[in-house]
């Protein structure tokens, strides 16, 4: 299944992460990452939930230093990283140069004080998206789409 996602990630305290090139210094709170895959939307998020994995995508870098509380599915055949994220940065602090190096956004980062799941149901109700929200890998492998949230 193609489509996009919100990783909904919590870190304790400041923290200073380092990517293959970058330092991003970053607030302890809140934090919400927009991503898309476009090949196989499930087995991206189930890495995200993975904690032995290669380091790649700047994401990666940021969960090896925090807690990836819970992620929202997004199937989609359309391409909405870009859109989603621009409608959560009207909402969340952005994080310059966090991912997003393949669309025209400057970030898919965005600081929140507190948990921004009334935020991201909002967007997705808004934009009249179908939706799942997971907390683990085996709630990804028990999803069946035709019912539950954003339905």
């Amino acid at each position: 299944m193609r489509g996009s996602y919100f990783l909904v990630i919590r870190l304790e305290g400041d923290k200073v992460v380092r990517t293959k090139a970058k330092e991003f210094h970053l607030r302890g709170g809140y934090y919400v990452y927009v991503g898309s895959a476009m090949n196989s939307l499930e087995k991206r998020v189930k890495r995200h939930f993975s904690k032995e994995k290669r380091l790649h995508w700047h994401v990666d870098f940021l969960l090896k230093e925090a807690e990836l509380l819970r992620a929202y599915l997004i199937p989609s055949e359309e391409r909405l990283e870009e859109k989603l994220s621009l409608e959560v940065a009207k909402y969340g602090e952005p994080v310059e140069g966090f991912g997003a190096s393949d669309i025209k956004v400057s970030t898919n980062l965005y600081r929140f004080d507190e948990e921004s799941d009334e935020v991201l149901v909002g967007i997705l109700r808004k934009l009249g998206l179908k939706w799942k929200r997971v907390k683990s890998v085996n709630d990804i492998k028990k999803l069946r789409w035709e019912n539950g949230d954003g339905y």
